[in-house]
């Protein structure tokens, strides 16, 4: 995850006050392209996905406002829990971007839909480890992954929030997209239920690595979450990509945040 052009960190807007419940919702944000273009080429209706009927949500505001010395932790809740997520503003990975809370949204709200008890589970891209840790908690079985400079950050955050918890203790893994994916994650020992990711296509020059990565894990019977804020024309250019290879379902869309969250499944012969 390498990035060629800085991306604007995630604003700190108007927050809920308890948790659970009395959550608002974010207020109304024009679709932005940080490229400077209206992405003709690429709108959603020309990729190639299928988007029956998909969701139209909104982020709800999860944050909880706690006194806190510390100016780099936030405090969220999902599924009952709060949650204390330490951020770094050193590493684009190490900020709770906005589809991490869309996903983590779906996942609490959609629990029939989308069954993750006792779940094998992988998270490329896990950051901060937000959506990770809100897995562990409706009961999977939890692999997060980033580049090797995230983790240590990223084994804080699930072990601050999971270690005194009747739940599966998630594992903290090295995955550089593209690389060693046959030596660090074999297929005959590795098959993940779930796939998850978010915000991690933007302007940056691992996109191709990442493709190769998500096709790799992307097996028979497992099911790609994949939540992202669409900011440049790259991010559907790689959405096209995506469709050329695997079977690439709309399940949910948040106008207001651009962000789309799509079901990816291999292809039938």
């Amino acid at each position: 995850m390498i990035s060629t052009q800085p991306l604007p960190l995630p604003n700190k807007m108007q927050r809920a006050t308890d948790c659970p419940g009395k959550e608002k919702e974010f207020g109304e944000q024009k679709p932005e392209y940080q490229d400077g273009s209206d992405c003709p080429d690429y709108s959603p209706a020309a990729a190639d996905y299928n988007s029956e009927s998909p969701r139209i949500l909104k982020i709800l505001q999860k944050w909880v406002p706690t006194v806190s010395p510390y100016f780099d932790k936030e405090h969220y809740c999902y599924a009952d829990q709060q949650i204390t997520i330490q951020e770094s503003i050193e590493h684009f990975g190490a900020v709770v971007w906005p589809g991490a809370l869309a996903l983590s949204q779906y996942l609490e709200s959609n629990q029939q839909e989308i069954n993750l008890k006792d779940k094998k589970v992988l998270e490329i891209g896990a950051g901060t480890g937000l959506v990770s840790i809100v897995a562990s908690i409706l009961g999977a079985y939890v692999t997060a992954t980033d580049l090797p400079e995230v983790l240590e950050n990223l084994q804080w955050n699930i072990s601050r929030n999971t270690q005194h918890m009747n739940i599966h203790q998630p594992e903290v893994r090295k995955l550089v997209w593209g690389e060693n994916l046959s030596e660090d994650f074999p297929k005959s020992t590795y098959h993940y239920d779930f796939i998850l990711a978010s915000d991690v296509v933007y302007h940056h020059d691992s996109l191709d690595p990442l493709l190769t990565t998500m096709a790799y894990l992307c097996q028979p019977g497992t099911v790609v979450l994949w939540a992202n804020k669409f900011r440049f024309s790259t991010d559907f250019e790689f959405l096209e990509k995506l469709g050329n290879i695997l079977l690439v379902t709309l399940l949910a869309e948040f106008p207001e945040s651009s962000i789309k969250l799509f079901k990816v499944t291999v292809k039938e012969n």
